[in-house]
């Protein structure tokens, strides 16, 4: 009796060992972009405090949000302000979208304050 419990116990580890195991090695074969991102000038980590322009940050994050028309990779661009210039980065999905978040952002700050480094993924 003792034993049949060990092997039902041995095997549900063994198992869940096996079906945890491709999610582990999917996990760290994650992408990882962070030495790419320090070679960039201007990065999320560079976003002004001021008052401004976090609230200019806001209302373009509003305005994109607001556009169901957007892919979720437009939804999530990274937007940095910086005495009152934005800074749009990221992946989208078309060079139209591309166009459209940079539209967003100019009509909230005037275009030639938005600088677009959008990448069509």
């Amino acid at each position: 009796m003792i034993s049949r419990r060990w092997k039902h116990a041995a095997s549900a580890a063994t198992l869940a060992v096996c079906l945890a195991a491709p999610l582990w090695h999917a996990a760290a074969q994650t992408a990882d972009n962070t030495s790419r991102n320090k070679e960039q000038a201007q990065t999320a980590d560079k976003q002004s405090n001021a008052k401004s322009d976090v609230e200019t940050t806001a209302k373009i994050r509003k305005e994109i949000m607001a556009d169901k028309g957007l892919s979720t990779y437009a939804h999530n661009v990274k937007i940095i302000t910086a005495n009152g210039a934005v800074t749009l980065k990221g992946p989208v999905t078309s060079d139209t979208e591309r166009q459209r978040v940079a539209q967003l952002a100019a009509d909230v700050v005037s275009a030639d304050k938005v600088s677009n480094e959008l990448t069509v993924k």
